[in-house]
């Protein structure tokens, strides 16, 4: 993924704007409001979006490297969320509102209609941000065919977190929608429009915490010289570097896969190896770092926490190993090598 304008835009500001006291603030229940405000005024929310929706014409790719940087910066606002809500929402003909947004599956959820008056009621669990998000889309099924639906009300939350004390919250629904459309995008190509969501992020992630360690390993000395040059160490940053090479080049197929069309398989392989590469880079990262990497001043916990959470949300690496399992099996025998280089 080369750098864009788009990058650069979000390197510079992602910088700028998170510190290690807006994340611990935002550990403690406090959303960032000026952040997200810097992040609207730059518009680096509506990359996915068309012109037509407000969005700036950019190749998906491009847009969705964005994510990368707010991995690396352990961004704490839903940009992911709101660019997939946006996504749902312009594909659908649906207008896009302002603010933060989320997205909701609709499992647990029933979306009916009476006549040209919609409903839906039930549960959603694990809603990233829902106490925070202007509004909430869900995607669900009507009589077999996917429909979007937008609510920016009607709901009671439930406070939940993630590893990484991020919102993952339980929303109560009992509301009449603000809009509702048919959608071209079934439940599982919204899950894996988030896992490859979370592929990116671990990846920017990941060259964060190897950029750390690498000059942690520098500047710590022990027995008298840098820890660095100490052989077991070196394999270990070499091994966290290796790992990080391979999460960005998984980062750089997901974000090829989502549009115009989703290539599910390919997703799949980079979400299962993005996910991998995170647990073993979080590990390799404090064992490095020793007991300073474990205390709560130190800004490594930050990150390897997100790793630990991202690895498992929108499907960890054994879902996304069965899936393309299943996707060879179903290929056969004579077109395995085929279907794996078309992947």
């Amino acid at each position: 993924m080369a750098d864009s304008i788009l990058v650069d835009t979000a390197e510079r500001l992602f910088g700028a704007i998170i510190t290690p006291q807006v994340l611990a603030a935002a550990e403690h229940g406090d959303f960032p409001q000026a952040a997200w405000d810097a992040l609207a005024e730059a518009g680096l929310h509506l990359g996915l979006l068309p012109e037509s929706a407000g969005g700036f014409g950019v190749a998906p790719d491009e847009a969705l490297a964005i994510l990368r940087i707010a991995g690396r910066h352990a961004l704490p606002l839903p940009l992911a969320e709101t660019m997939l809500a946006g996504w749902l929402l312009s594909s659908a003909g649906l207008p896009v509102p302002d603010g933060p947004l989320t997205i909701a599956p609709g499992t647990g959820l029933v979306l009916s209609r009476d006549g040209a008056k919609w409903h839906i009621a039930g549960t959603a669990r694990g809603i990233a941000w829902g106490r925070d998000a202007a509004a909430l889309v869900v995607l669900a099924d009507v009589e077999g065919c996917s429909h979007v639906a937008l609510l920016s009300g009607g709901y009671t939350i439930e406070e939940r977190l993630n590893i990484a004390r991020e919102p993952r919250n339980t929303l109560v629904i009992d509301a009449v929608p603000d809009a509702v459309a048919p959608s071209p995008h079934s439940a599982l190509d919204l899950r894996a429009a988030g896992a490859a969501t979370r592929a990116l992020m671990i990846a920017g992630s990941l060259e964060r915490i190897t950029a750390m360690t690498t000059q942690y390993a520098l500047d710590r000395s022990q027995f008298g010289r840098p820890i660095g040059r100490f052989q077991a160490v070196q394999h270990s940053v070499a091994t966290l570097a290796s790992q990080t090479a391979a999460a960005l080049a998984a980062a750089g197929i997901a974000a090829e896969s989502i549009l115009p069309t989703l290539r599910l398989p390919a997703i799949a392989a980079a979400k299962a190896r993005g996910a991998e590469a995170a647990g073993i880079g979080a590990a390799l990262a404090h064992q490095i770092h020793g007991a300073i990497g474990f205390t709560y001043e130190h800004t490594l916990h930050f990150h390897t926490k997100r790793l630990h959470a991202w690895r498992d949300e929108y499907g960890g690496e054994a879902e996304w190993n069965a899936y393309l399992g299943r996707h060879l099996a179903a290929a056969g025998a004579d077109a395995l090598w085929p279907t794996l280089t078309a992947i």
